[in-house]
């Protein structure tokens, strides 16, 4: 499982990182078996503001269920196996588009 606690983002042009509260994360992902080189979503999550549901409703079209939302609007993943290639990879996106990924041995 990963528990997922912020995200620090680099800013370039003035050099700092700023860190952010998971109220500050669109969404994150995490690739339960990385190969090194590609990304693959194997787990979805959505964390931050309560208006999230709402805007990923509108983007879909659709409707989600309340039950299916709680399963996805979480800091903690579902358990997952161990990974064949040793490694995962979690990538997370804040409300400005600004992507982090990062890559564990597990």
């Amino acid at each position: 499982m990963v528990r997922i606690k912020g995200v620090d983002i680099y800013g370039p042009t003035t050099g700092e990182i700023r860190s952010n509260s998971t109220d500050d994360i669109a969404c994150w992902f995490i690739d339960t078996n990385y190969d090194g080189e590609t990304f693959f979503v194997g787990h979805a999550y959505f964390t931050g503001a309560e208006e999230s549901c709402d805007k990923l409703k509108r983007a879909l079209k659709a409707e989600i269920d309340e039950s299916t939302w709680a399963s996805i609007y979480s800091t903690v993943s579902r358990p997952f196996d161990k990974p064949d290639t040793g490694k995962i990879a979690v990538k997370v996106i804040n409300h400005y588009g600004d992507e982090v990924q990062k890559v564990y041995e597990v």
